[in-house]
């Protein structure tokens, strides 16, 4: 196997792996985006050619990159299955995490080799998905017969990897959904909570941020469920029927958020041991009603 390598999807994602592998070695062949002006940061960072088609990309690569939006990647595949763009012994490849390898499997029918790379990290703009690329940890779904290509695709890229069944692949995105999108949306509520006793929200959003900068660190030091704090972990249930009265009165809406939050935490504290199961049950019951109250006032 060369490192011939072909890239069709120059978004953020296809562009910082095609500019992370070349600086690496690889042979960026050609690269091909249906929107011709998504080529040029690519193009102009390692001066790579730009093909007239996904079929010729795929012809000059080993190794083929479908970095486009997780919806076109089966359609992509299927038209260069169907043209006979695939070729024995290519590794073909997408970075989807929701998708598992089987959207690639028209490729086999060629002796071709499919796989799943993805990297567990959100990437807003090239730079920083560049920057971010190393250090982070990648998941890798397909064919045994392509797991080392994969490896070493993931060690120039500056990750780590592990090795996931097809089978699981979507509780996995569940997971990495969970820790990055929820998180935007609990310091959003956060945000919010602080809107309403009166602190605007930009001076809110820099208070809080040295707070998560400090919890990621204890997780990372401690890990779950030590880096656990606040009243649930100490069994102060009178703090948090306080906070459930206060949102009683200004934000009545979102006792239902707090509630199921706080009810998911009674089995960290409880697992940390610094509330025991009587105490587990005393919140239960609180935040078990408040959930129960919300949701039938919204029928």
């Amino acid at each position: 196997m060369t490192n011939k390598v072909g890239i069709i999807g120059l978004g953020v994602v296809g562009t910082a792996v095609g500019v992370v592998l070349s600086n690496k070695g690889y042979e960026i062949t050609g690269v091909y985006d249906k929107l011709s002006e998504s080529t040029k940061v690519l193009v102009e960072r390692i001066g790579c050619t730009t093909c007239s088609s996904p079929q010729e990309v795929s012809r000059s690569a080993d190794i083929l990159f479908i970095t486009t939006s997780d919806m076109a990647i089966k359609d992509v595949a299927d038209e260069l299955a169907e043209s006979g763009a695939f070729h024995s012994g290519q590794v073909v490849i997408h970075m989807s995490g929701s998708l598992t390898s089987q959207v690639l499997d028209g490729a086999r029918a060629f002796g071709a080799f499919v796989l799943s790379i993805h990297p567990l990290q959100s990437f807003a703009d090239v730079d920083r998905a560049i920057a971010n690329l190393q250090g982070s940890v990648f998941s890798i779904e397909g064919d045994r017969e392509a797991y080392a290509i994969g490896r070493d695709i993931v060690a120039n890229l500056g990750g780590e990897h592990f090795i996931i069944d097809r089978a699981a692949k979507v509780l996995y995105h569940a997971g990495a959904c969970t820790v990055s999108n929820y998180l935007v949306t609990v310091v959003d509520f956060g945000i919010r909570l602080l809107e309403a006793a009166g602190i605007p929200r930009e001076q809110g959003t820099r208070a809080l941020l040295p707070l998560i900068q400090g919890s990621v660190n204890n997780i990372s030091d401690v890990g779950i469920p030590k880096a656990l704090t606040g009243p649930i972990a100490r069994g102060d249930v009178e703090t948090v029927l306080h906070h459930l009265k206060a949102l009683d009165a200004k934000m009545p809406a979102d006792r239902l958020l707090y509630a199921c939050l706080g009810l998911y935490t009674t089995s960290i504290a409880c697992a940390k041991g610094t509330i025991g199961s009587e105490q587990k049950a005393d919140f239960a019951e609180i935040l078990a009603n408040v959930i129960k109250e919300s949701l039938e006032d919204k029928r």
